[in-house]
Parts: structure tokens; C-alpha cells; sequence
């Protein structure tokens, strides 16, 4: 059995990137179910804010470590 390379190590911010997403995709479909619409606009702004730490995240995940460049055999 030859292994290929080790699996990417995975950082708090990978971690944070798929949490806000699903807390966004969660949030908004909350709101979706809402009778009153204070509730809606409340829940889509905890949303919008769940997408934007997300963003965060996912911008300092890019900027830690480029991708190797893969090598040619």
C-alpha cells in the first residue's frame, strides 16, 4: 500500500468556514417559518452575519496556506 500524500490538515477556520454556513442555512430557514416579520428580519440579520464570519473564516483559510502546486511524475 503506497499513500500519496498526507490528508490536509484541517485548521480551526476550515472548521468555522462549514459551522457559519450551516448556522446561516439554519437561521434563514427558521425565518421562513416565521409568523410575525420582526422575527423574519431579525433571523435573516443573524443570518447575514453568520454568512459574513463565515467569509472572515474562509478568507484567513485562503491566506494561511496556498495550495501545494501538484507535481508532475
Amino acid at each position: 500500500m503506497v499513500r500519496t500524500s498526507r490528508p490536509a490538515r484541517v485548521t480551526l477556520d476550515g472548521q468555522l468556514v462549514g459551522y457559519w454556513d450551516r448556522e446561516a442555512a439554519r437561521l434563514e430557514t427558521i425565518a421562513a417559518g416565521t409568523r410575525f416579520a420582526w422575527q423574519k428580519r431579525r433571523l435573516l440579520r443573524k443570518a447575514a452575519e453568520a454568512r459574513g464570519k463565515a467569509e472572515r473564516s474562509r478568507q484567513r483559510e485562503a491566506a494561511r496556506d496556498p495550495a501545494p502546486e501538484p507535481t508532475d511524475a
